[in-house]
């Protein structure tokens, strides 16, 4: 029995809708990690995007949990020499509270192109309003096992 690969772009492709209000930032992350690559469908297959899109809102209520709220340092650099720059956690929710979902989706995604594509899938939200009603997002339940 030869081995079936999915054909590409031809996996349905749905919108779902994830509310970030008091979850745990890794937690979370992980999940739509899984669900931006496709894991969670019996179609899966890792050098093929047949992930599903993911709108999150409510990124500025994510929880982090212990210290990290003072203690956690995000790094960027600017390109120049010496060009370092600093961030810690609490001070990046005042200005941006979407890119802590970002960042942490985003290290957790395969490096590459393949990784750059299905990150583009991800739409993340400080506040309940999102742009995507007309997508119809399904709301995401954790406990279900397939969608």
């Amino acid at each position: 029995m030869k081995t079936r690969f999915p054909e590409l772009n031809t996996g349905q492709r749905n919108w779902l809708l994830i509310d970030a209000s008091g979850k745990r930032l890794g937690r979370l992350a992980s999940q739509v990690a899984k669900l931006l690559s496709g894991k969670h469908k019996a179609v899966y297959s890792p050098h093929s995007d047949m992930g599903d899109f993911v709108v999150v809102v409510n990124a500025a209520n994510v929880v982090l949990t212990g210290n990290k709220e003072q203690d956690k340092i995000y790094y960027r650099h600017t390109g120049y020499p010496g060009g370092i720059k600093s961030i810690t956690a609490d001070k990046l929710r005042a200005k941006h509270p979407e890119r802590l979902i970002e960042k942490a989706v985003k290290g957790m995604l395969p490096k590459g192109p393949l990784g750059r594509k299905m990150y583009l899938k991800l739409k993340i939200y400080a506040d309940a309003n999102h742009r995507h009603e007309a997508q119809m997002p399904v709301l995401f339940n954790e406990t279900a096992k397939a969608i």
